[in-house]
């Protein structure tokens, strides 16, 4: 442990930039530089350094329009439902024709 670390210990324990106390937020009595300094000495001497905040995930979200990410998709879908035209017209006529026959009664 460097003798920044050994005596900051107590203090960089509380959080990473600071805490909730009585109701409040209180900023580290360590200011950013000086952390980022030990810290630095502390990762280069071999140590370890157990105080950085947990990282979030990385976006995953792709850039640019989605209707160009989309045309692929809705390209295929068409040709799905093109290849199922036939039996959904006759199904259509079907229901149709029964409707047909139900009303005449």
């Amino acid at each position: 442990m460097s003798t920044g670390l050994a005596k900051w210990a107590g203090e960089l324990a509380k959080g990473v930039h600071g805490f909730w106390e009585k109701g409040r937020w209180t900023p580290l009595a360590i200011s950013a530089r000086h952390r980022a300094k030990i810290r630095k000495e502390t990762l280069l001497a071999g140590g370890e350094w157990p105080y950085d905040a947990p990282r979030k995930p990385e976006r995953t979200k792709m850039k640019g329009h989605k209707v160009d990410r989309e045309a692929a998709l809705k390209r295929a879908r068409t040709v799905e439902l093109m290849e199922k035209m036939p039996q959904m017209l006759a199904d259509m006529k079907k229901r149709r024709w029964e409707r047909k026959l139900t009303e005449k009664k």
